[in-house]
């Protein structure tokens, strides 16, 4: 960063950069009928595996109302599946079933193949390279918040 730029030009930069990408990502995902609401219930459960609907909400920083319909829409469609915990009946567990996976990484090869080709395509070796470094900082920066909750 040079002496003369304002941080504040750098974090407004860097943010609307990665905006116009995100924008990108989203007009390159694959038609598969789920609404971005859907897709990021089912991308939660896949990450978390079995969870329940107040640690979904939780996460997505939504109230747990919000997600009932996603979550009745998912599992009508096979995607997830819910059954009561056994050490708490009044708790449901949630859980991706094969169907959902499936359609996961159906979804996520997709949008990977196209940024992976426009990547190949409109970046040099260098940019390519120097990108692919800055993976691992950019998750850190999107991880910071959930670090810094899980501090005691």
């Amino acid at each position: 960063m040079t002496a003369n730029v304002a941080p504040s030009a750098v974090a407004t930069e860097l943010r609307e950069a990665m905006m116009a990408l995100a924008r990108q990502l989203r007009r390159h995902r694959p038609d598969n009928g789920l609404t971005p609401s859907q897709l990021e219930v089912l991308s939660d459960v896949s990450r978390a595996g079995v969870t329940t609907p107040a640690e979904i909400a939780a996460r997505l920083h939504i109230r747990v109302q919000s997600l009932t319909d996603s979550i009745n829409d998912l599992e009508s469609r096979g995607l997830i599946s819910r059954r009561p915990d056994d050490t708490d009946r009044r708790r449901q567990l949630v859980e991706l079933t094969g169907d959902g996976l499936e359609l996961l990484l159906h979804y996520r090869a997709q949008r990977d193949a196209w940024l992976h080709e426009t990547m190949r395509d409109h970046l040099s070796e260098l940019e390519f390279n120097l990108l692919m470094l800055t993976a691992p900082i950019l998750r850190k920066l999107a991880d910071a918040d959930r670090e810094a909750q899980s501090v005691p």
